[in-house]
């Protein structure tokens, strides 16, 4: 285990630190929107009058995730996060932006461009249809469990203020960490994650063994998240 990782119970306290949620939403968010880009200009680029619809399906998928990843989760639903140092913000900018790349290139033209390309996958999309929202509901599951951890936290602190005569902390609550004992916090510390290496997999399952791009995400998610699984 690295004694240093500048982001959640263990950021440190930096002048250079910047507030957890505006730092998510502005390292996530060049994922999708790198991908969107891609698929509203390289078709035009390689003379493709049409994508097909499994192509726009994944991108679809893609964008869901990251709107609720990036925007919703962060900006609407967190009672709080913590700061993120700006090496952390900028090395998962750079990823979004390199990944997002390589996903909606792939699914803009230079993977599947026809009909005929996805003739065979019903079956195959299928089942990566339902791995993949399995994957994201669960996700959203065990994130709730950990908001009411926070919530609770923010309104147990405003009442101690509030009887010992103070004023709300503003911008978020005091570092409360505790494991919640719902879904698969049974099992494995960070369900959450789990999660979403079930929902990329079913991605991938969709585009087939050939969607590189699918697969190398895959294995990034899974090296990047296991240590701390």
């Amino acid at each position: 285990m690295t004694d240093w990782y500048p982001q959640g119970k263990t950021s440190v306290n930096s002048s250079f630190n910047i507030p957890g949620k505006y730092a998510w939403a502005i390292m996530e968010t060049p994922g999708f929107v790198a991908l969107l880009y891609c698929m509203l200009t390289i078709p035009a680029q390689q003379g493709l009058e049409e994508l097909p619809g499994a192509n726009w399906l994944m991108a679809i998928l893609f964008t869901i995730h990251y709107l609720y990843r990036a925007l919703i989760s962060p900006l609407v639903l967190n009672p709080s996060m913590s700061p993120i140092h700006p090496f952390i913000l900028a090395s998962a900018f750079i990823f979004q932006v390199i990944n997002g790349t390589c996903v909606g290139g792939y699914l803009a033209g230079y993977g599947p461009s026809t009909a005929a390309d996805w003739s065979g996958s019903m079956i195959r999309i299928e089942i990566g249809l339902m791995l993949f929202f399995a994957g994201f509901m669960g996700n959203i599951f065990h994130d709730d469990d950990l908001r009411q951890i926070r919530r609770a936290a923010a309104k147990n602190q405003k009442r101690k203020a509030e009887v010992q005569g103070e004023r709300a902390k503003a911008g978020g609550v005091d570092k409360v960490y505790m494991i919640p004992e719902n879904g698969l916090f049974r099992v494995v510390l960070y369900p959450h994650y789990f999660c979403e290496w079930i929902e990329w997999i079913g991605f991938w399952v969709i585009g087939g063994w050939a969607c590189v791009p699918a697969r190398i995400f895959v294995l990034n998610e899974i090296t990047t998240m296991l240590p701390r699984v």
